[in-house]
C-alpha cells in the first residue's frame, strides 16, 4: 500500500538523521590516514583521506548509556510523529474517474459526491407518411423526421454523515431546464436477518412507485421508446414531488417493496385551487435470484385526485392521453383529454426472466376513471418484450427492477473486443374505447439492435410498425414505418 512505503520511507530517513546528528558525533570517531607520510590523524587536511569510521568499545559510561536513552526517547518521538501523518494520509478524501463518473470519497465512506450525467442524441425517420391523413378532414398528417437531443442530463449524487443522500438531475434537452430527480434521502437504518428491513425514505421529486417500464432508467430500457402502455402511465405515474418509503430483503430469495404519497409536479399552482395528491405502490418478488437466472414477479397500484380545478399533472383540465409515434414526429394517432374527473384508480401486474443470454418480461396495466355525475371510463393497456444477447451475457437486476447489459469485453480496435451485442422485440397495445368514449384502439411490433461498446456507450436501431389501428385520429397507420436511431453516453 503506498500508506505504508510512505511510512517506511519516513522511519528510515528519521533513523539515519539520529544516527548522524547523535550517534556519530558521540559514539564513534572518523579517523584519516596521510597518503605521503602514513600518519593517522582524526582530523581531515592536506593530503589526508578517510578511513572510516570507528565505533568506541568497552563499557558504557554513564555519558554513553544517557546518549543511548535519548537516541531511543528521540527515535520514539519521531514515530508517533510518523504514524501521525500516516493517520492524516489515511484520512485524506480518496477522488476517483472511471465508468461510474467523478468520485470524491472521505476515507472513512461517511461523505461522498458523484458527478454523473447521459447524453442520447436520437435520429427518426418515417417513411409511408405520405399515406397517412388526419380522420376528421383527410389532409396528410406529416411525420417529422430529423435529429434530436432527447436527454442531457447531468446527475449530482452524495451522502452527507454515512446515512443521508441526495440526488438532483436536471435535463437540457430541447434547449430547456427540466428538474428530474431533486429529492434527499435517509438510509440510515438497521438491516434484520439477511439484509431484511428499510432502503431508504426518500423526500422530493422522484418517480412514483408503479410500473416496472416507468421505473426503468432510460439507459437501460432495451427500446428507445416505452411501450403503448406509456399512454396510461406517463402522465399519471411519471414524476412528482413526495416522499417514497423503499424496503427490501432476501426471504423467499428477493422481495421488495415501496410506497408513496405524490403531490403535483415542481412547478407551482398557477391558480387559488389546492393541488392534487397521490398514492401508489409496488411489491415485487423473485423466487429465482441469481447471476444468469432471474424470475421475477410484481404488483403495483395507484390512486390520485387532481387539484381543486380539475388538473391532472398539468392537464389544463382533466386527464389527457396521447401516443405520438416517436419524441420528435408530431404525429399524434392518440389524443384525448377527459375531462369532470373526480379521481384515477391504476392497477398493474408484471412479470420478467433472465435465463444465460436471454430475457422476457411484460405488464398489464388497468385504469379506471371516476366523473362527476358523468360516465366512468375503464382502459388497459400492455406490452410482452423479448431479448437475447449474441454475445453471450446476461442482464443485469437490481432490486427490482432489470438493467442493461455489460460486455464482457470492451469495443477495442487494439486488442479486438466486440463489446455486447443484442436483438430485442416487443408488441404492445392499448385500447380507449369504453362506454361512450371513442379514443382508438392499436397494437405496435418493435425490433431492436443494441450494440453496447462498453459500460457507458451505447448505440440503437429500432424500427416500429401498427399492425393494428381503430378508430384513430389518423388513418392508414399500419402503412407507417418508423425508423429510430440512437447514441448513448451514461456515467
Amino acid at each position: 500500500m503506498k500508506v505504508i512505503k510512505e511510512k517506511k520511507l519516513l522511519l528510515a530517513v528519521a533513523f539515519m538523521a539520529i544516527g548522524t546528528s547523535v550517534s556519530t558525533n558521540v559514539l564513534s570517531m572518523d579517523l584519516y590516514v596521510n597518503t605521503k607520510t602514513k600518519q593517522i590523524y582524526t582530523e581531515s587536511g592536506p593530503d589526508r583521506e578517510l578511513i572510516g569510521s570507528f565505533e568506541k568499545t568497552g563499557d558504557a559510561t554513564p555519558v554513553d548509556r544517557n546518549v543511548e536513552l535519548k537516541i531511543k526517547a528521540e527515535r520514539a518521538q519521531l514515530v508517533g510523529k510518523v504514524e501521525g501523518m500516516e493517520e492524516k494520509l489515511q484520512k485524506s478524501a480518496v477522488v476517483k474517474a472511471d465508468e461510474n463518473g467523478l468520485q470524491l470519497e472521505s476515507a472513512d465512506g461517511d461523505f461522498k459526491f458523484k458527478v454523473g450525467g447521459r447524453i442520447q442524441t436520437d435520429h427518426s425517420y418515417s417513411p409511408g407518411d405520405k399515406y397517412t391523413k388526419t380522420h376528421s378532414t383527410g389532409v396528410r398528417s406529416h411525420a417529422n423526421d430529423g435529429t434530436e437531443i432527447r436527454r442531457a442530463r447531468i446527475d449530482l449524487i452524495g451522502t452527507i454523515y454515512k446515512d443521508w443522500n441526495f440526488k438532483s438531475q436536471v435535463d437540457f434537452a430541447d434547449n430547456a431546464v427540466a428538474i428530474k430527480d431533486m429529492y434527499v434521502g435517509y438510509g440510515g437504518f438497521n438491516k434484520i436477518g439477511q439484509n431484511w428491513g428499510i432502503d431508504h425514505i426518500r423526500i422530493g421529486n422522484q418517480k412514483q412507485a408503479f410500473s416496472h417500464e416507468m421505473l426503468q432508467s432510460s439507459n437501460d430500457t432495451l427500446f428507445q421508446e416505452r411501450s403503448l402502455m406509456n399512454v396510461l402511465n406517463y402522465k399519471m405515474i411519471d414524476r412528482a414531488i413526495g416522499i417514497n418509503v423503499h424496503a427490501s430483503g432476501k426471504g423467499w430469495t428477493g422481495w421488495t417493496a415501496q410506497a408513496g404519497l405524490y403531490g403535483g409536479s415542481p412547478k407551482p399552482s398557477t391558480s387559488s385551487r389546492d393541488e392534487g395528491y397521490g398514492t401508489s405502490a409496488r411489491v415485487t418478488l423473485s423466487p429465482i435470484e441469481e447471476k444468469g437466472k432471474l424470475l421475477h414477479f410484481g404488483i403495483a397500484g395507484n390512486y390520485r385526485k387532481p387539484s381543486g380545478d380539475g388538473q391532472v399533472n398539468d392537464t389544463a383540465t382533466g386527464v389527457n392521453l396521447e401516443y405520438e409515434t416517436t419524441h420528435m414526429t408530431d404525429l399524434l394517432p392518440m389524443n384525448k383529454t377527459i375531462t369532470s374527473v373526480e379521481s384515477i384508480a391504476m392497477l398493474g401486474v408484471e412479470a420478467n426472466g433472465i435465463y444465460g443470454p436471454a430475457s422476457v418480461g411484460g405488464e398489464y396495466t388497468s385504469m379506471w376513471i371516476s366523473r362527476h355525475n358523468n360516465t366512468p371510463y375503464h382502459f388497459n393497456a400492455w406490452y410482452g418484450e423479448a431479448a437475447l444477447s449474441l454475445t453471450g451475457e446476461s442482464r443485469n437486476y437490481k432490486k427490482g427492477v432489470m438493467m442493461r447489459l455489460e460486455p464482457a469485453q470492451n469495443f477495442s480496435f487494439a486488442k479486438g473486443g466486440l463489446g455486447a451485442w443484442e436483438l430485442a422485440a416487443r408488441v404492445s397495445g392499448v385500447s380507449l374505447n369504453n362506454n361512450s368514449l371513442a379514443g382508438g384502439e392499436m397494437k405496435t411490433v418493435t425490433a431492436g439492435l443494441n450494440w453496447y461498446a462498453n459500460k457507458n456507450v451505447r448505440f440503437m436501431v429500432n424500427y416500429d410498425k401498427a399492425i393494428s389501428a381503430n378508430g384513430l385520429l389518423v388513418d392508414n397507420m399500419k402503412k407507417l414505418n418508423t425508423v429510430m436511431f440512437r447514441s448513448q453516453i451514461a456515467f
